[in-house]
């Protein structure tokens, strides 16, 4: 009988640790969050200390999140890890499906902790970062969205892309289970290949971007800029080929009302004159302002659909 009592007294308090575990890093104190150490503690991570609500909503998952910054790669540096980056912001629905399946899982979180520096960017709060690692995967991959998902090297030079993962693979997709330790071995075992790779996609990202700022020049290494016509005419021969001239937007999966593109065509239409640059711009907005994502009565617009229109 005493050891059931004693049973019962320790799974009791268990209980309450657990109900304070759980407390969400939103309904901490100041003060508790100034008690709490700097990797933050058994029960969060380095996201409880930021302000971002994308982030906070992180804060209590067992990846060993690192908000963007020098400490970050730093520690990659000094580990010899590659880094997993992850961008996305508060209202995304698949960033909160991928939080559920892989980041709150103990499995995935286990293998990012072991073999990788994981860094966590609210898309609203750093749309710079955001815009330039788009770009990276918009290159490597064809297309784009959130949550978004780039392994790099500690010098931020990025040799993987793509955008939500589920934690097991099917259909034709690959896991979070599976994927993390096939980079992880890549990262060892075929360095000097995910090396060059990773110096092939930075040379292209700074060609892509002659006359604009290249965040990549002065973090990765010089390099030439090159000519990025030929770039310019090739990314504005792709957008024409997945162009729907029927509902407007680019593909025929439900699509993401991507700011960039169009904005690449109004630019691409200011400085070569093509007209149907600017023609591509025009039905895209008309049809986003007469249909469904648009809120008509309160104003705004949705950030993704789900059909073709």
């Amino acid at each position: 009988m005493a050891e059931e009592n004693n049973s019962t007294r320790e799974q009791t308090s268990g209980e309450e640790v657990g109900q304070v575990a759980v407390k969400t890093p939103l309904e901490l104190t100041a003060d508790e969050i100034a008690n709490l150490p700097d990797d933050g503690g058994e029960h969060y991570n380095r996201l409880v200390f930021e302000a971002s609500p994308y982030l906070l909503q992180h804060a209590a998952n067992p990846v060993e999140w690192y908000p963007w910054g020098e400490e970050a790669f730093e520690r990659a540096r000094e580990l010899d890890r590659p880094v997993f980056l992850s961008v996305g912001y508060a209202t995304c629905h698949w960033c909160h499906v991928m939080e559920r399946e892989s980041f709150e899982n103990e499995d995935v979180a286990g293998l990012l902790n072991e073999a990788f520096v994981a860094v966590k960017v609210d898309r609203e709060e750093r749309p710079d970062i955001d815009h330039l690692y788009m770009a990276v995967t918009q290159g490597m991959t064809g297309s784009g969205g959130w949550p978004m998902t780039v392994v790099m090297t500690p010098e931020r030079r990025p040799f993987f892309a793509g955008t939500y993962f589920p934690r097991e693979s099917g259909y034709g997709r690959p896991g979070m289970l599976d994927l993390l330790p096939q980079l992880a071995v890549a990262w060892r075992r075929r360095r000097k290949e995910v090396l060059s790779s990773a110096d092939e996609i930075t040379q292209w990202l700074e060609r892509g971007t002659e006359g604009e700022e290249r965040p990549l020049v002065t973090t990765v290494g010089s390099g030439s800029a090159g000519n990025g016509r030929e770039i310019l005419a090739q990314a504005f021969e792709q957008l024409s080929a997945r162009f729907d001239p029927v509902s407007g937007g680019f593909g025929t999966e439900p699509k993401f009302p991507t700011p960039h593109n169009l904005t690449f065509l109004l630019r691409y239409c200011d400085r070569t004159g093509t007209p149907e640059a600017l023609a591509m711009v025009e039905k895209t907005l008309e049809r986003m302002y007469d249909g469904g994502i648009h809120d008509h009565l309160g104003g705004g617009f949705h950030r993704y659909s789900t059909d073709r229109t």
